[in-house]
């Protein structure tokens, strides 16, 4: 059996984990609301769940986390606000024995689209999650764009109402402040998925005026779109999106902008944890004094099942057949090289 990597999501609403192998093929899948607090013992009950349930032991595992994170692994989620400076990678490393990487969960999809899914093949683009919070990763060049601090692509604050509604972050305007589930949902009154056709059509549009400054910005011509708001709003979204782009992307270089939506569909976030572990610069690693790393298995799937009954095995990821898991995307660390056969579109 190739490969097989931890992939772990960690979002404001739930909590993700499975088993992703080198094809990017999402073997197993687990998930489970984000508590209101003990966050930490709640994702660490499903990740032993989903260990158990792997075929063979996982090789190393990766993690996508809403931000800001830091390059150490320190991550300050805003909408998991009972994690401020919590040290993710340490206590995954920790728990499990194995080496981890972590980056914004917009990264994490960018690289996972670059891998095996709507951006195979392309050189410049942006990964947007528009869910409880909205967040992007940047691919600039056939790198993933870390920035100074690691969190390059926090299109989730970028002003698109001046003066307008306060944002979670403590600014005032921001993109977050009127397409996040929670700023829908306080608007509204009811469940984001929910939301009227209006709403739908605004989430969209400013989506899309946000993509047409990052375009001119970042010289970039496509974004790949996904998260449960984006993809449970569906054509009402992108329609909308794709309008504002047409609008207001006019320069020659970013004109025929395109919006489209992840290839991997529901499995995206997964598959992106998993590119961060696969595509990681080598690097010198020990287990945590007191855990021993899993061995290596040839001899075949795990005797015991998983302990909970939602871990769901799943034949392969959604989307495109995977090819080859020598192409790439993007490690977590600056620097990190897409396929060489990428293009510049």
């Amino acid at each position: 059996m190739s490969e097989l990597y931890l992939a772990i999501d960690i979002g404001g609403t739930k909590l993700t984990a499975g088993i992703v192998d080198a094809q990017g093929a999402v073997l197993i899948r687990d998930r489970v609301p984000t508590p209101s607090r003990d966050v930490w013992q709640a994702l660490a009950r499903l990740v032993r769940r989903v260990v158990a349930a792997s075929p063979t032991p996982p090789a190393a595992c990766g993690v996508g986390c809403g931000g800001p994170v830091k390059p150490d692994g320190i991550v300050s989620p805003l909408y998991v606000p009972s994690w401020r400076g919590f040290p993710i990678r340490d206590q995954i490393e920790q728990l499990t024995g194995l080496p981890t990487v972590v980056d914004t969960d917009a990264k994490a999809l960018a690289s996972g689209e670059a891998w095996h899914g709507a951006a195979q093949g392309v050189n410049d683009f942006i990964g947007v999650v528009v869910a409880t919070g909205v967040s992007g990763g940047i691919i600039s060049g056939g790198r993933l764009l870390q920035g100074r601090s690691g969190n390059a692509g926090g299109i989730g604050h970028m002003v698109v109402e001046p003066e307008g509604r306060d944002c979670v972050c403590g600014g005032q305007g921001c993109l977050d402040a009127y397409c996040s589930r929670s700023a829908i949902e306080e608007e509204t009154g009811r469940a984001a998925q929910r939301a009227p056709r209006a709403i739908m059509e605004r989430t969209g549009t400013l989506v899309g005026r946000a993509l047409a400054s990052v375009g001119a910005v970042v010289d970039l011509k496509l974004a790949v779109v996904g998260g449960s708001l984006a993809l449970g709003f569906g054509d009402v979204f992108f329609e909308a999106a794709q309008h504002e782009l047409d609008v207001r992307a006019r320069l020659g270089f970013v004109s025929g902008f395109k919006i489209v939506p992840v290839g991997l569909g529901h499995h995206a976030p997964l598959v992106g944890a998993a590119a961060l572990a696969r595509f990681a610069p080598p690097q010198s690693f020990s287990p945590p004094s007191g855990v021993a790393r899993p061995p290596a298995d040839d001899t075949g799937p795990a005797t015991g099942p998983a302990t909970g009954p939602a871990t769901e095995p799943t034949a392969s990821a959604a989307g495109p057949s995977p090819s080859s898991g020598d192409g790439g995307a993007g490690g977590a660390a600056e620097g990190g090289q897409l396929s060489p056969g990428a293009t510049g579109e």
